[in-house]
């Protein structure tokens, strides 16, 4: 499971910043995760949770908000969103050439700290 890690990392980095601007606690969490990533939200959460304890971060609130795949198909030249973690054709053409524009995200968007 991947997400311990991811966990620990965006543990690090929120502390970090915390400790960075003279703060004591982590109060909240945003993270920006997109379909395609890779990673499964739900598991991430639960890692988070599982790790927290004894952090900055040991009550914070995790809040993951999941990005839809979007792309640009290279035949039709139409952007399209899509709910599915992969695509394989364009929806609106079927062309098997496009470029995925969004949806492989993983941001720490910001943070609520006391």
């Amino acid at each position: 499971m991947h997400e311990l890690s991811i966990a620990q990392n965006v543990l690090e980095i929120i502390s970090e910043q915390c400790i960075k601007s003279g703060h004591t606690k982590i109060d909240s969490v945003n993270l920006r995760i997109g379909r395609a990533s890779g990673i499964m939200p739900d598991a991430l959460f639960f890692a988070f949770n599982a790790i927290k304890t004894d952090s900055l971060a040991a009550e914070a609130l995790l809040n993951i908000e999941e990005v839809p795949v979007t792309g640009l198909c290279n035949d039709c030249s139409h952007s399209f969103i899509v709910q599915e973690e992969y695509i394989l054709n364009c929806p609106v053409c079927k062309g098997s050439s496009f470029q995925i524009t969004s949806g492989r995200e993983l941001d720490i968007i910001d943070m609520e700290v006391s």
